[in-house]
């Protein structure tokens, strides 16, 4: 072997120049082979990568829009339940008021059926006092005419007489009582 690249070497060509025919056919196939891989790989590539970044883009383009979406939602959410709030503590303090005026009310009812059945007393007293009244004379009456017949001596069985003479007991009996209440 050592013989064959000796007489290689003495022949006048040197084996690390490549022989230009071969590097021809390789120069022409990789021109073949580039000219497929420019004219289809490369836009397969191209599209798939356009692809990708549109989805991509796109994703996050929805990504956004329903962050945006979320975030009016949140304040819409917001809003509604500050007017909620609102709403209740309007409500409330309409409870409270109309809670206030009905107590009010109640109690000025009750002041009137209290001073009414306060009247009807007092006029019912008034009315059993003028009846007692009214009884404790002639009961007074009759005591005083049978006492006063007893201590003079005589009968005072004449009505008018002794109409008289308790009148006018009774009239002094009111003139001591209101000497002494004095």
């Amino acid at each position: 072997m050592n013989q064959l690249i000796i007489s290689a070497a003495t022949e006048g060509t040197n084996p690390l120049v490549p022989n230009p025919w071969e590097m021809l056919v390789v120069f022409a196939g990789f021109a073949v082979l580039m000219f497929i891989v420019v004219k289809y790989v490369v836009p397969m590539f191209e599209k798939t990568f356009a692809e990708r970044a549109e989805a991509i883009e796109g994703g996050i383009a929805k990504a956004e829009k329903a962050q945006a979406e979320a975030s009016a939602a949140l304040e819409e959410y917001k809003q509604q339940l500050t007017d909620a709030r609102a709403e209740a503590n309007r409500i409330r303090e309409e409870a409270r008021a109309e809670g206030a005026q009905i107590l009010a009310d109640l109690k000025e009812k009750a002041a009137v059926e209290s001073a009414r059945i306060t009247a009807q007393a007092h006029a019912a007293i008034q009315s059993e006092r003028q009846a007692a009244v009214v009884s404790l004379r002639t009961e007074v009456g009759t005591l005083a005419t049978t006492l006063a017949g007893r201590i003079v001596g005589e009968s005072l069985e004449d009505d008018a007489r002794s109409a008289r003479v308790v009148d006018r007991f009774l009239a002094d009996l009111e003139n001591q009582n209101a000497g002494a209440a004095k």
